[in-house]
């Protein structure tokens, strides 16, 4: 009888403690947890007409996600929704109609600049010189678009734009220099699949980070996916990251800088009366034959440079840099990029910006070697934020809750383990060379404060192609800065070079 009562005590304690701990349970998680699902691919297609110098183009614009499925283990689970927005002309033979892929860079920017700002069938509008006008932003028809001649699919990389990870992969296993190729790349062949067009004549236009991503996949898609290219067309083009890395023991980007900084001073009437006279390309060109030959012979001499010559030297850069010999001298006649956009002006109370440095903007402390922000980016970044917006709710009717993230941060970004520059120039060598029909268009500004004008051309420089190669490379300057579609007589000459540059490139001899 005791053993019975012992045991009938002990099933009620358990039975007590199973009670309480499915109402403690019930109290903090009222229902069991389950695994997120991956979000569902949407699309909205729209039909427009648009009319470029007298011609009436009909098209559709599909806004919508994909997702990639693939990833390194071989799994095929949903990895990440990306959003895009491809535009396809109606009542032409997608066989031979070309189409072009394209994004900004960042790492962490959306493709709204290129597509609201140079490429799409609309854009902001801005006053002439590039200036925003006063809010709310406007759109506009594009009469500079490419749609006359390609179909254009604007990528927005993960993390940007609209594209997420899917809840159970974690962003970081997009952000990075090949995990993003891989990504973008797999999004690349999906579409060509699925929209059968294999056929066509393939583009990459990439602006800024935007053209190390086109770089790299000018390699995965040619020799890892089998997708050849036709063309790569680079906006304001880094591919060797040493030439602005203004790190101690690295002269290099202090020299690519100075034909940059003297274009500047040339624009806000710093130079010398004689100077300001001449053309600005000519200026440009002498301070460039200074900073390769003399300048670069100085600066790599170190503290065996004499004083004499330190002194020749340090007039030489203040002649194109507008700065006095003394303020060159205290900086060592090295000065970095945010050094120059502070100094240039301080007399002012102005610094300059870095994406465009006809832009100013004032300062509310004069001393420092740092300007505030950049007045370039913020002129910018609202009209386009807001034209993005209505344009996807209105025109396009994708909607979404999701924040548009035009400018997002996607650090740590693994750049490599092992690199202390990110350069991908023997990719785009290789690439050239495995596809001896690839051409490379390189637009460059000469108030690109980012990504200089020399800096590409030293880039190209040391691409090492074979003899009677270097013709498949062709270079365009603009008196613009980063963005330099943002200033309306250089998008009309730039969608003026794209469009001869994508005639000749898809040519059959």
């Amino acid at each position: 009888m005791t053993t019975m009562r012992m045991k009938s005590r002990v099933c009620l304690l358990a039975a007590i403690f199973a009670f309480a701990a499915v109402r403690a349970w019930s109290a903090d998680d009222p229902k069991p947890k389950e695994t997120p699902k991956a979000p569902e691919e949407k699309t909205v297609t729209t039909t427009h007409t648009l009319t470029i110098n007298g011609q009436t183009i009909n098209y559709h614009a599909t806004a919508g996600t994909l997702l990639l499925r693939k990833d390194e283990k071989g799994t095929f689970e949903p990895q990440a929704s990306v959003f895009y927005v491809a535009y396809t002309r109606d009542g032409v033979d997608t066989a031979t109609r070309p189409v072009t892929f394209a994004f900004n860079g960042g790492p962490g920017s959306s493709s709204v600049w290129l597509h609201l700002g140079a490429l799409g069938p609309r854009r902001v509008k801005l006053k002439d010189d590039g200036t925003a006008l006063p809010p709310p932003a406007r759109l506009i028809d594009n009469e500079y678009t490419l749609l006359d001649s390609t179909d254009l699919v604007f990528i927005d990389p993960v993390s940007t734009g609209y594209s997420r990870p899917v809840p159970a992969v974690e962003s970081k296993e997009f952000h990075g220099v090949q995990e993003d190729i891989r990504s973008v790349g797999e999004f690349i062949r999906l579409w060509t699949t699925r929209n059968d067009r294999w056929q066509s004549p393939k583009f990459l236009l990439g602006e800024s980070y935007g053209t190390t991503r086109a770089a790299g996949l000018a390699g995965h898609l040619q020799e890892k996916l089998g997708m050849y290219l036709n063309g790569i067309m680079l906006i304001s083009s880094v591919l060797d990251f040493q030439t602005l890395s203004f790190l101690d023991g690295n002269d290099l980007p202090y020299i690519v800088y100075l034909p940059s900084y003297a274009a500047t001073a040339w624009y806000h009437h710093r130079l010398s009366n004689e100077d300001q006279a001449r053309p600005l390309a000519e200026i440009v060109a002498e301070a460039d034959k200074f900073a390769t030959g003399e300048y670069a012979t100085a600066l790599l001499k170190g503290e065996s440079l004499g004083e004499n010559e330190r002194a020749a030297i340090a007039r030489t850069v203040a002649r194109f840099t507008g700065l006095t010999p003394d303020i060159v001298e205290s900086y060592r006649l090295r000065l970095s990029q945010s050094e120059f956009a502070k100094e240039l002006l301080r007399d002012k109370g102005l610094s300059i910006g870095r994406y465009d440095s006809r832009y100013t903007a004032p300062e509310r402390e004069r001393s420092g070697s740092n300007p505030e922000f950049d007045p370039s980016y913020s002129a910018l970044l609202g009209p386009m934020t807001a034209g993005l917006n209505a344009y996807m709710r209105g025109e396009l009717n994708f909607k979404s809750d999701l924040p548009y993230e035009i400018l997002t941060n996607v650090h740590p970004w693994n750049w490599y383990a092992n690199a202390r520059y990110l350069n991908l120039t023997e990719t785009m060598r290789r690439a050239m060379v495995f596809n001896p029909y690839l051409k490379v268009f390189v637009a460059r500004g000469y108030y690109d404060m980012a990504t200089p004008i020399a800096a590409a051309q030293y880039t190209f420089d040391h691409l090492e192609l074979p003899e009677g190669q270097r013709g498949r490379t062709e270079m365009h300057d603009y008196e613009a800065g980063h963005m330099m579609y943002a200033h309306k007589p250089s998008l009309e000459k730039l969608s003026k070079d794209l469009h001869g540059f994508m005639a000749k490139t898809t040519e059959q001899k």
